[in-house]
């Protein structure tokens, strides 16, 4: 009892049993909520007979279940203060955010139905804008399984709630933040999830352990937060693109051969009144690309010609490019492989990396795309062979998942990382670089233009 006791005092909402009766259900349209899709309803006198989330309309703790995703400052307090949880947040640049959502089986708890592969997704977009929308996504293998014999079928749930502002912002998800709390596993703090969290493979939830399986009934229910950190992104801006080696002919995305060179390209430039001191630029490979170590060139008004500088651009902390004047710019050139044809996947193959420039601890993000096509013989698959760690291609009738997985990543491993590294000065005050001039004419980056010539 005294964990469910001070699991109500740090959650966001309290937890409270829910009364088991006979389940009842109506339709209610969605009309301009957020939530989706319609779905049958229930209340707290006539919950679930069947596996179904979040469709209670009367919860004492959050009202109407369906609008299960929320936001609020992070004040420090751990919602000490009861700071509401809102739909649309006015916010300010530079502080940090707590986005919830709620999870609940609705179904009776005399009737003991497990939920099964229970699991929890966010988008969080890297836009920017003067609104941000945060969309949360919650599912289940057997929504709709009962006593009667049904064993119900994977269904998907859907809420959002907005960041606002009168100027332009982004918000960065806060890796290493996202919690799971209820009156179990995460009783005392809150037991951390993956950053998977806030991607399309989302975080396994549960009760006693975090293996997808939650039981029907309010004691059961919880909570996953994470936190983001909003930026003002109106006093730089960033780009992030790629190009065949060697050819600087950089585009959003680009159609690569197995095994070949591409180069990337990560463009800064401070569009404000002010001096901007140490901007630092940071890359994220996807899995399987190969950084080609010493590729690495920055160039500003100080080296206008380029300068070599350290590997932890992709491969660590990232690297501080210097001090820049009002309206100059800098822009980093590396280079990496393709994935060879026996570490790809049958059909195509989509490797989006990401690319951050941070200025006063505010970020931009921007991604490039290489797109990858490997033809097999019909009736075979690319995998993970788990005892050598390799990815092979094996006929699909022979796929053992005691042997064999297909998650590539568990083939791959990942880049080591290390401190960040400054390699420039102040550079020229108000200054662009004279050379770059015909650079900074075809960038639409710079100046708005089509180009994608460098």
């Amino acid at each position: 009892m005294s964990n469910i006791t001070s699991l109500i005092r740090r959650a966001p909402k309290r937890l409270t049993a829910a009364v088991a009766m006979i389940a009842a259900a109506i339709i209610v349209p969605a009309a301009v909520m957020a939530w989706g899709p319609d779905r049958p309803t229930f209340t707290m006198n006539n919950p679930s007979d069947h596996v179904a989330f979040n469709s209670i309309t009367d919860n004492p703790n959050i009202g109407d279940e369906r609008n299960f995703v929320g936001i609020r400052p992070d004040n420090g307090d751990n919602g000490v203060n009861n700071t509401p949880w809102t739909d649309n947040e006015p916010v300010t640049g530079g502080q940090t955010y707590i986005v919830r959502m709620y999870v609940h089986n609705n179904a009776a708890s005399n009737l003991n139905l497990v939920a099964q592969n229970v699991t929890a997704k966010f988008n969080v977009p890297n836009t920017t804008g003067k609104s941000v929308q945060v969309d949360g996504f919650l599912s289940t293998s057997n929504w709709g399984a009962n006593n009667s014999g049904n064993a119900g079928a994977p269904y998907e749930i859907y809420d959002s709630a907005t960041f606002t502002s009168s100027q332009d912002f982004n918000i960065t998800y806060i890796p290493g933040s996202a919690l799971f709390e209820n009156n179990s596993i995460g009783a005392n703090g809150g037991v951390t999830l993956p950053d998977s969290l806030v991607t399309s493979t989302g975080d396994k939830l549960g009760y006693d352990h975090l293996d997808g399986k939650i039981p029907g009934c309010m004691q059961y229910a919880g909570y996953v937060t994470f936190k983001v950190k909003v930026q003002t992104a109106n006093n730089f801006t960033f780009s992030k693109e790629v190009s065949k080696h060697g050819a600087s002919k950089f585009t959003d995305n680009y159609t690569a051969q197995p095994g070949e060179t591409v180069d990337y390209l990560l463009q800064y430039k401070n569009t404000s009144a002010n001096q901007q001191n140490d901007v630092t630029l940071r890359d994220t490979l996807p899995a399987g690309m190969t950084y080609v170590n010493g590729s690495t060139t920055v160039t500003n008004a100080a080296v206008p010609n380029g300068a070599k500088v350290s590997d932890n651009i992709a491969t660590g902390t990232g690297v501080n490019i210097g001090t820049y004047a009002a309206g100059a710019n800098g822009y980093a050139i590396f280079s990496a492989t393709v994935p060879t044809a026996d570490k790809l996947t049958c059909g195509t193959n989509t490797l989006v990396n990401t690319g951050k420039a941070t200025v006063s601890g505010y970020s931009i993000s921007d991604t490039a795309t290489v797109t990858v096509n490997k033809t097999c013989q019909p009736g075979t698959i690319s995998v993970c062979n788990l005892a050598t760690k390799q990815i092979v291609t094996i006929n699909e009738n022979d796929f053992d998942s005691s042997k064999y997985s297909k998650d590539l990543s568990k083939c791959v491993e990942l880049p080591h990382t290390g401190p960040a590294t400054t390699v420039l000065g102040i550079v020229g005050l108000g200054a662009i670089v004279a050379s770059l001039g015909y650079f900074i004419a075809s960038r639409r980056a710079l100046n708005g233009g089509n180009s994608k010539n460098l």
